[in-house]
C-alpha cells in the first residue's frame, strides 16, 4: 500500500478513536459528577446576571451569585406556587364535578351492556352450542390460554409497579441530594468563574484556546436560543388552548391551558394527553358541541407544532429547519425524550465546528502534509 494512504488511514483511525474514547470517558464521568455538571451549566446561564450584580451595582462577587441565586430560585418557587394553586383550585372542581361524570358514565356503560353485550353474549352461545364437542374444546382451549396470558401480563405489571415504588421513593433524597450539591457547586463555580476561566486558559494551546472560545459563544447563543425556542413553543400552545377553551366555555381553563402547555413537552403523546381522553368522555357524556369543538382545537395545537417547532428551534439556534427536523427525529429514535435536546445540541456542535474551521483542521491532518511519491 501506498505510505501517504497507509499514514492517512492511521491518522483517521487515531482521529476517530479518540472521539470515542472521550465520549465514552465524558460519559462514565458524567455518572459520578452530574451534580457538578448542572452547577457548571447554572453557572454559565446565571453569569451575566452576576456580571451585573458584580460590576454595575458593585456588589461583593460572592453577594451577586447568592442573590442571583436567591432571585432565581424565588421565580421558580412562585411559578410552581401559582401552578399549584392554580391546580389545587381546578382539582377542587374536578372533585365536585367527576362523581357526576361518573355516574353518567355506569349509565352509559349499562345501557350499553343491556342493548348490545347481552344479546351478543346470547347469540355466541347459542352458536358455541351448535357446535361439536371437538369444536367447543377448541374454542375453550383458546379462551383459556388468552386468560393465562392475561393474567401473565397483568401480575408482571403489577409486580413491576411494586418494585419500582422503593426506587421511586428513593428518588426524592437523591434528588434533594443532586440539589444541594448542584446549587453549592454553582455557587463556588460562579464565585471564581474568571479565576477558573484562566486556569483552563492557561492549560489549552492558543490554537485550541482560539477555536474553543468561538465553540463555546456559539454553544451558549445556541442554548439560549434553544431555551427560548421551547418557551415560546410552550407559550403558544398554552395562549392557543386559552383562547379555544375560553371561546368554549370551559371552566379551569387558565388551569387546564397551563396543564396541556406543560404536557406539550412529551414527545409523541403531547397535549394529545389531555385532549384525546377528554374528547372520547365528552362524545359519551353526551355532549358532541363540546367534544366536536376540542377536536378542532386539539387539530389546531397539532398543526401548528409540527409548523412551528422546526422553524422556531432553526431561527433561535441558527440551524437549517430540514436538518433540525432530522436532528429531533433522530435524537428521538436513538435516546428516547432527552434525544430531543441532544440531537440539536449535537447538530450546533458540529456546525460550529464546521463554521469555527475546527473539522477542515481536522480533516488537514488526516490528509497529512500532500507530497508525491518520488519516482
Amino acid at each position: 500500500m501506498n505510505p501517504i494512504y497507509l499514514h492517512r488511514m492511521l491518522r483517521f483511525v487515531f482521529v476517530v478513536s479518540s472521539i470515542i474514547v472521550g465520549a465514552i470517558l465524558l460519559f462514565f464521568i458524567s455518572k459520578y459528577t452530574y451534580p457538578f455538571i448542572i452547577g457548571i451549566i447554572i453557572a454559565f446561564c446565571i453569569n451575566p446576571m452576576v456580571n451585573f450584580f458584580d460590576k454595575k451595582a458593585r456588589f461583593p462577587r460572592a453577594l451577586a451569585v447568592l442573590t442571583t441565586l436567591l432571585f432565581v430560585v424565588a421565580i421558580f418557587a412562585g411559578l410552581v406556587t401559582l401552578l399549584i394553586s392554580e391546580i389545587i383550585s381546578g382539582t377542587t372542581y374536578l372533585a365536585k364535578v367527576v362523581p357526576k361524570h361518573l355516574e353518567t358514565i355506569i349509565d352509559y356503560i349499562e345501557q350499553l351492556i343491556a342493548s348490545q353485550v347481552i344479546p351478543f353474549y346470547n347469540q355466541l352461545t347459542a352458536l358455541f352450542a351448535s357446535l361439536d364437542a371437538g369444536q367447543q374444546q377448541t374454542i375453550m382451549e383458546n379462551i383459556e390460554n388468552v386468560g393465562t396470558k392475561i393474567a401473565s401480563t397483568a401480575s408482571e405489571f403489577i409486580r413491576g409497579t411494586l418494585e419500582a415504588i422503593p426506587s421511586i421513593l428513593s428518588w426524592f433524597p437523591n434528588a434533594a441530594t443532586v440539589l444541594v450539591f448542584s446549587l453549592l457547586a454553582t455557587f463556588f463555580i460562579s464565585k471564581d468563574w474568571e479565576k477558573l476561566k484562566r486556569i483552563f486558559s492557561k492549560l489549552l494551546p492558543n490554537k485550541a484556546k482560539e477555536s474553543g472560545k468561538s465553540v463555546f459563544k456559539d454553544l451558549q447563543k445556541a442554548l439560549v436560543g434553544f431555551i427560548r425556542a421551547q418557551a415560546t413553543l410552550i407559550s403558544i400552545t398554552t395562549i392557543i388552548v386559552l383562547i379555544g377553551l375560553l371561546i368554549l366555555r370551559v371552566d379551569y381553563a387558565i388551569t387546564i391551558s397551563l396543564i396541556i402547555g406543560l404536557v406539550d413537552i412529551l414527545p409523541y403523546l403531547g397535549t394529545g394527553l389531555v385532549f384525546v381522553p377528554w374528547i372520547i368522555f365528552e362524545f359519551v357524556a353526551g355532549d358532541p358541541n363540546l367534544a366536536i369543538g376540542l377536536i378542532v382545537l386539539y387539530v389546531v395545537v397539532v398543526v401548528q407544532r409540527q409548523v412551528m417547532e422546526p422553524k422556531i428551534l432553526s431561527s433561535s439556534i441558527g440551524l437549517d429547519p430540514l436538518a433540525t427536523l432530522v436532528a429531533l427525529f433522530v435524537g428521538f429514535k436513538l435516546i428516547g425524550f432527552l434525544g430531543l435536546i441532544v440531537g440539536p445540541v449535537v447538530l450546533v456542535i458540529i456546525n460550529t465546528l464546521q463554521r469555527t474551521g475546527v473539522l477542515q483542521e481536522i480533516w488537514s491532518y488526516i490528509k497529512g502534509p500532500d507530497k508525491r511519491p518520488t519516482e
